[in-house]
């Protein structure tokens, strides 16, 4: 769950010089400890001079806490740029607890202040339950700005001397990618012309096989064209016809009828 972002809407009228988040953070996160174990020596004591103590120096907290913050925005400009993005991530999160630690040491002294009213030990028990939250938390704040110095480089002399000599390399290889890009495009384009001589080749002798073949198709034709006009030009050879053995058995069973009805003379009439 991410907490809400919350922002320090106060602008010092002072430059802050780069590096001083370091110097003054210490202070921010050991103070807390330290009024910790005086509100623990009191709860014997019960002196008000003690109380009186731990009050400065919780005034202190919130002091070095702003300062933390103030001081750790104008670290934050001078390094974002040259982070990752996990480690601008991490830098915009370890801000936004930053603002959150500057309010929480600023109630921290309103709650001084209120249970400073009260002697029971209940009170000042819970008050000291509220200073291990909130010293926990700075414990935790300090955790994750180191991981920002060691693990991402911020703000580090030697890691931003890494970060140019990188870019440098990023160029030259950008530059020799780019002059691998034109060889590997000039390749290709003599590619593309010697398959457009093997393509132009290849259709050469395919025109020179067709014209071949249909040179010879057309041979054949003429060929086969003689030979039907000779074979129409021979005369036909007379086909001879013998008659079947019915027709002539009908021929003379006609010539014999014939000759049976002819008048023949009688011998009487040939010799009157």
């Amino acid at each position: 769950m991410s907490l809400p972002n919350i922002s320090i809407p106060v602008e010092l009228p002072i430059d802050i010089p780069v590096l001083l988040h370091p110097a003054v953070v210490h202070f921010a996160i050991a103070l807390p400890i330290v009024i910790i174990l005086l509100e623990i020596i009191n709860l014997g004591f019960k002196k008000r001079a003690l109380s009186m103590f731990s009050l400065f120096l919780i005034i202190l907290v919130a002091v070095f806490m702003s300062a933390a913050y103030f001081t750790g925005g104008v670290d934050g400009k001078e390094t974002f740029m040259f982070l990752a993005e996990e480690g601008k991530a991490e830098l915009k999160e370890h801000k936004l607890i930053g603002a959150y630690l500057v309010y929480g040491s600023l109630a921290l002294v309103v709650l001084k202040l209120l249970f400073m009213a009260f002697s029971r030990v209940v009170a000042k028990l819970f008050f000291i339950l509220i200073l291990i939250g909130f010293t926990a938390a700075t414990l935790k704040q300090g955790k994750d700005g180191g991981e920002l110095v060691y693990k991402y480089g911020s703000n580090n002399e030697a890691v931003s001397e890494m970060s140019d000599e990188k870019d440098e390399l990023q160029e030259e290889y950008d530059e020799l990618e780019e002059k691998y890009k034109e060889l590997e495009e000039s390749a290709g384009d003599d590619e593309e012309a010697s398959d457009s001589n093997t393509t132009a080749e290849l259709q050469a002798k395919y025109d020179t096989l067709k014209a071949s073949s249909e040179k010879e198709k057309a041979e054949l034709q003429s060929k086969y064209d003689e030979l039907l006009k000779s074979a129409e030009a021979k005369p036909e050879t007379p086909v001879v016809v013998e008659p079947a053995p019915v027709v002539v058995e009908e021929a003379v069973s006609e010539t014999a009828t014939e000759a049976v009805n002819l008048e023949i003379p009688s011998d009487s009439n040939s010799s009157n």
